[in-house]
């Protein structure tokens, strides 16, 4: 048995129902939180990257009613356009996660290069799968808590791969959902028109005390440029996605 089969029980409880109302928004006033005291450092920790797209017409409609009074048919257009299909959209999301545990190893879990990562060993972090056009399940990474004394610390990101910058294109939301208690939600809210990734936030052991600290600082690089910007002190080289040259 797949170990998706294992945890799809675990995971549909935080999709539906009461749970799925409670809710803890991380912003720059309430940027951490702490799953220990919340009890929810245990069993896997699911986090998942979902994104919407914006529309030119509903940027303008934002900005004011004169649009809308020279195209009155515009208010009937919908705010967002789910990105189901590839001529539709041309950004491509991907989550990752750059690692270092207790013992001093470090890593990336990402769909570029094809590092999907372990979720019953070292560095407990796996990644579901990448998906290139921004479905509503969007992309998840789990994280097995049970192993919580090894990690020192998970930094989570969002890149875009290839195409055009467009984070301020996207209605991204990054959404853990632990084992216990409310799900905690991230919002890529800030306009970076020019990014192409996004440091969203970091899960740090701190003397046993699991945080979750919200980051959203975007750069104009990738994965080696996050990785100057928290001192973890890797060596980046060019990857490519499966199917991608």
């Amino acid at each position: 048995m797949a170990f998706w089969d294992n945890l799809r029980g675990g995971a549909t409880q935080f999709d539906s129902g009461a749970a799925a109302s409670n809710a803890i928004d991380l912003t720059k006033r309430r940027p951490s939180v702490s799953l220990s005291k919340q009890g929810a450092a245990t069993g896997n920790l699911r986090v998942n990257l979902s994104w919407r797209m914006r529309t030119s017409d509903i940027e303008g409609r934002s900005r004011g009613g004169s649009g809308l009074l020279r195209h009155p048919l515009r208010f009937f257009k919908p705010d967002v356009v789910q990105a189901h299909t590839q001529s539709m959209v041309n950004v491509d999301l991907d989550i990752g996660c750059l690692y270092e545990m207790a013992d001093g190893s470090k890593g990336v879990v990402q769909p570029l290069g094809g590092f999907f990562g372990d979720l019953n060993a070292s560095p407990y972090v796996k990644l579901s799968g990448d998906d290139r056009f921004g479905a509503p399940s969007g992309e998840t990474i789990f994280v097995n808590l049970d192993h919580r004394d090894a990690i020192k610390r998970l930094l989570f990101f969002v890149y875009i791969y290839d195409q055009t910058p467009a984070f301020d294109r996207t209605h991204a939301t990054m959404t853990l959902y632990p084992s216990n208690g409310p799900r905690i939600e991230i919002q890529l809210d800030e306009r970076a028109p020019q990014a192409r990734s996004c440091a969203v936030f970091m899960l740090e052991n701190v003397k046993g005390d699991l945080q979750v600290r919200r980051e959203v600082r975007f750069v104009y690089g990738f994965q080696a440029e996050l990785d100057r910007l928290y001192g973890w002190g890797m060596q980046w080289g060019r990857g490519f996605k499966a199917g991608k040259t």
